[in-house]
């Protein structure tokens, strides 16, 4: 029988309906599952046991009148730390903020409260959500459950963590370079970054998502159905859309997908991840998709350009701290973010139009497809204790060129498990659809969830 830890989201809402299984139980359970990793993870940030049994009791007596509030009545979810729920403050993953309490929810905790998942609490991150690293100066460091020397990736580190160790099935994460994907491939989890404004968050900026990050595709969808409803909080919110979420059936006959396994810059693809993605564009091609190798269409000057911006942006924030709170923000970020200082207004805005080059050149690479698949990341799961793979804070983003671009271009992009290392590290397949083809994405990827090979275990807590 399966764990109730280990059940997904669509299951849970089956037996509930059933009344076959209690939402109380179930969160015991996955309480009880979090309690054992926790010491070993430390994925989690405001965990709320009792707030929890508390929503799962009322869900329950929701259950047994028969009137379940929304769509994930009784399901046990855990919240990104940047994401805002009311009366729990919002560090962003450094010790340099102050700890106010929210106010109110932000619009994906909003939607998830509505439709009455119990919130268990939040999950880590590193600081400002700048790397792709569990590593924080607020935060305990988390580590990767498949191995406890690696890292999750980030920066939504402990929803991926979390996630994978069954710290029950729906998490919510962000993303605006890779930080839904990267950690999702590193931790064999599934993790979509929606097109630009199909999840409303608060507050928006520009390739900055929202995304759900699950075990299973069918969860994700689930997650979306509610998560992309209406809130005008967002200025740059797409209009809504009623798409049949659970509508997940694909015929790949025909389907013309574009095989991209040189991103053009950054870190050379390992042969192990290249492999496991080669294998994956077979697997497509036996299934009667046409697979074409796609050029590299990213460039090492988009790549530094993008840089520069960020950088001079972050260095605004950090440099206006007092001095105290500047000494507590993790140190790598600092001296990243110092590269900004004093760099000149043209080559800043020359940096902001590559990230404008971007968008074209992914836009236009796209185009003759309907899928593209690439690896989500370049490498395996990195050392625990590194700030990203480099460890070097004048090339921080070398790992992310295959993400990265479709921030800037705004397509839906999903990272999904096609194999693992020799030595059991998860592997991720992206898989990216043209803007807009948020559920398209969703199909494609459930195809392959059928077609890949037998998944290992999920990783269990150490005894002792």
């Amino acid at each position: 029988m399966t764990p109730l830890h280990d059940l997904s989201a669509t299951e849970l809402l089956t037996a509930y309906r059933a009344q076959s299984l209690s939402p109380v139980d179930v969160t015991r359970a996955v309480l009880a599952r979090i309690a054992a990793w926790e010491p070993h993870l430390c994925a989690t940030y405001a965990l709320d046991p009792d707030a929890a049994l508390a929503q799962a009791r009322a869900a329950e007596a929701r259950w047994q009148r028969g009137e379940p509030q929304g769509a994930l009545d009784g399901v046990p979810l855990m919240i990104k730390e940047n994401i805002a729920t009311r009366g729990v403050p919002v560090p962003l993953g450094t010790a340099a903020v102050d700890l106010v309490p929210a106010e109110r929810d932000a619009p994906p905790a909003a939607r998830v409260r509505e439709a009455g998942a119990v919130i268990l609490g939040k999950t880590t991150m590193p600081d400002y959500g700048m790397l792709s690293s569990g590593l924080s100066s607020f935060h305990p460091l988390a580590r990767n459950p498949w191995n406890l020397s690696r890292n999750p990736g980030g920066s939504s580190a402990g929803a991926a963590a979390g996630a994978a160790a069954g710290y029950g099935p729906l998490h919510i994460g962000t993303d605006i370079g890779g930080s839904v994907r990267l950690p999702a491939g590193w931790c064999g989890i599934v993790g979509l970054k929606p097109s630009l404004g199909r999840i409303p968050i608060d507050p928006p900026y520009a390739g900055r998502v929202a995304g759900p990050m699950t075990r299973i595709v069918a969860d994700a969808a689930l997650l979306m159905s509610v998560l992309s409803q209406p809130d005008d909080r967002d200025t740059m919110s797409l209009p809504y859309q009623a798409i049949a979420w659970n509508d997940l059936e694909r015929d790949l006959r025909g389907l013309k997908i574009g095989l991209m396994l040189d991103a053009g810059w950054g870190m050379p693809v390992e042969p192990e991840v290249r492999a496991a993605v080669e294998a994956a564009a077979r697997a497509f091609e036996a299934a009667g998709a046409a697979v074409e190798t796609v050029a590299p269409f990213m460039t090492r000057a988009m790549a530094e350009g993008m840089d520069d911006f960020w950088r001079t942006r972050s260095w605004l924030d950090i440099s206006a701290l007092p001095h105290a709170k500047r000494a507590q923000v993790l140190p790598f970020i600092v001296d990243w973010a110092r590269g900004g200082a004093g760099l000149s207004g043209e080559r800043v805005f020359r940096g902001y139009s590559q990230m404008g080059a971007m968008r074209d050149a992914a836009v236009r690479a796209s185009r003759p497809f309907d899928m593209l698949l690439s690896p989500t990341a370049p490498i395996p799961a990195f050392a625990a204790e590194l700030p990203c793979p480099t460890d070097d804070p004048a090339l921080p983003f070398e790992h992310i060129a295959f993400t990265l671009p479709f921030n800037m271009s705004e397509q839906p992009a999903a990272s999904i498990n096609c194999g693992y290392t020799s030595d059991g590290l998860p592997i991720g397949l992206q898989i990216v659809g043209k803007r807009h083809d948020d559920l398209g994405v969703l199909q494609v990827a459930q195809a392959w969830e059928r077609m890949r090979a037998a998944q290992h275990a999920w990783p269990e807590p150490p005894r002792g």
